[in-house]
């Protein structure tokens, strides 16, 4: 992907009037007109990123991906991607807004869903979401997706729910496994801290609730990106190849390379515990991070499998500096959730027997 920094060019302008000389010869003549001053251009220099030894860009850091963009487009933007600083204002006020608990209302909305009575396991106390927009080439961004170009995710293909359907997977947290409550291995991996929720790791590496931080650390052989979010870690093989198909990982088997200064990651092999939004088998995700200034690095992901989306789609969002250390997320240590969330089931097993 090329550099999204142009030199820009600016020019004064300069209106040559003309000027009518007197003439010699009876029939007046007008002079030429004058020459315009050549205009002074003005150039911005492309940034440069800092590089390794071996030449390619450092990526290295702390990261946060951190924002209020929804992944879908909401109906109210008209299909409009790029936001005017006063709509993107609008917007962000009135998601801050949405997420203040005030006396007497009961629950709040937290990136359009909202927490209330018996789901009221989170308040703004619990959450870092950030409170702006993603921002992109200067522009504020009213969605992740960007292709197709109504920001939405493409249609699903049908398919049934057996050996390898969209339900066969237990997904990412996403609901999968989420009415059977004879045992913890039938709750979904998030729930059980085994990965974290909603596809933090990835990928694609998406932004949540909390705990959107990344340490990146290179070399020339490996990538290893370490998720705050449940601690999960994902190692990206430089110039290799893929395993056999039937090796399946919960990541996927991600291998990279770079395209000038472009990190591309190609990922398959996924394990049916973490198919992203119910995907197949045949998940292929690609991944590209440029580093696009001292502060950021810019994450665009293609998804591509034709027995679950009519067509592939893309989303692009900033990765942005943000200070460390990332601190362990104590997942399984806190995690009274799962005691009560069996517990409850087993409570109501017994009061239905009593009926």
């Amino acid at each position: 992907m090329s550099s999204r920094f142009f030199a820009y060019a600016t020019a004064a302008a300069l209106l040559a009037a003309p000027v009518f000389l007197q003439a010699q010869t009876p029939a007046p003549k007008p002079a030429e007109p004058k020459t315009a001053a050549k205009p002074q251009t003005a150039t911005k220099k492309a940034w440069t990123p800092p590089r390794l030894a071996d030449g390619h860009p450092d990526l290295q850091g702390i990261w946060t991906n951190a924002t209020i963009t929804r992944m879908e487009r909401m109906p109210q933007f008209n299909g409009k991607l790029n936001l005017t600083e006063e709509e993107a204002a609008k917007f962000e006020k009135s998601d801050s807004d949405a997420a203040e608990e005030k006396p007497g209302q009961e629950g709040v909305n937290l990136g359009g869903q909202v927490f209330s009575g018996t789901n009221a396991g989170y308040n703004v106390l619990f959450i870092d979401r950030g409170s702006q927009l993603a921002r992109v080439d200067g522009q504020k961004r009213s969605s992740l997706i960007v292709d197709p170009p109504d920001g939405r995710v493409p249609a699903t293909v049908p398919r049934d729910n057996q050996a390898g359907g969209r339900g066969a997977g237990r997904g990412r947290g996403a609901g999968g496994g989420g009415g059977q409550y004879d045992s913890v291995k039938n709750r979904p991996a998030s729930e059980r801290c085994l990965v974290g929720f909603g596809s933090t790791a990835g990928p694609p590496m998406m932004p949540v609730l909390y705990n959107n931080n990344y340490e990146i650390v290179q070399t020339p052989d490996t990538v290893m990106i370490l998720v705050e979010m449940v601690h999960d870690v994902r190692v990206i093989r430089m110039n290799s190849e893929h395993e056999p198909a039937v090796m399946r990982k919960w990541l996927g088997d991600s291998i990279g390379h770079w395209d000038g200064d472009t990190l591309v990651v190609d990922t398959t092999n996924f394990s049916d515990h973490t198919r992203f939004r119910g995907a197949s088998e045949n998940l292929h995700v690609i991944e590209r991070f440029q580093r696009v200034d001292a502060n950021s690095i810019l994450y665009r992901v293609t998804l591509d499998d034709p027995k679950t989306w009519t067509k592939q789609w893309t989303m692009e969002f900033p990765f942005l500096s943000t200070q460390g250390p990332i601190f362990e997320y104590a997942c399984h240590e806190g995690n009274y959730a799962m005691t009560d969330i069996l517990g409850g089931a087993r409570k109501q097993e017994q009061e239905a027997t009593k009926k």
